[in-house]
């Protein structure tokens, strides 16, 4: 009976050990930053993974080109970016947009929802013309969810 009973205990923890690792990815400091920030309406990326390193910028409007001297993101901030957050109201335009060269909508591009919080890594993710989103972004637009075709949602 104790044999079954440690084969019972056994086999119910190695199924919630099944269910734990999808969200085992999500970062210390990026669920730090959003219980900071919550839903203020910004969008927010950052050169390091799990929102650390430096803040790149932080907006609640676009950025048409995050290497000139103007808006949230400048001169240097293109190509940088490791992690990002959506912390933008939700309804209407709630996702953010990210794109591959500057001057949307002309590029590949890659799309958060606000449901989904943060990317923490975005060397998991890649923009609509298969290259990686890591250090690769150039400007972000905020749109509604059906200006994103299907598989460009990040994650």
């Amino acid at each position: 009976m104790r044999k079954m009973t440690v084969s019972l205990a056994t086999l119910g923890l190695a199924a919630l050990g099944i269910a734990i690792p999808a969200t085992a990815h999500a970062g210390p400091g990026c669920n730090a930053n959003w219980r900071s920030h919550g839903r203020d309406g910004y969008v927010r990326a950052w050169e390091g993974t799990d929102c650390s390193g430096t803040l790149l910028g932080a907006t609640p409007g676009n950025d048409s080109d995050w290497s000139d001297d103007e808006g949230p993101f400048q001169w240097g901030d293109q190509n940088k970016a490791s992690s990002v957050m959506n912390s933008g109201y939700v309804g209407g335009k709630d996702v953010v947009a990210f794109y591959y060269t500057p001057g949307y909508p002309s590029s590949a591009y890659g799309c958060l929802k606000p449901g989904e919080l943060y990317v923490d890594d975005l060397s998991r993710n890649h923009f609509t013309n298969n290259e990686n989103m890591n250090d690769n972004i150039m400007s972000h637009v905020w749109v509604a969810s059906s200006a994103c075709a299907p598989g460009s949602f990040i994650s």
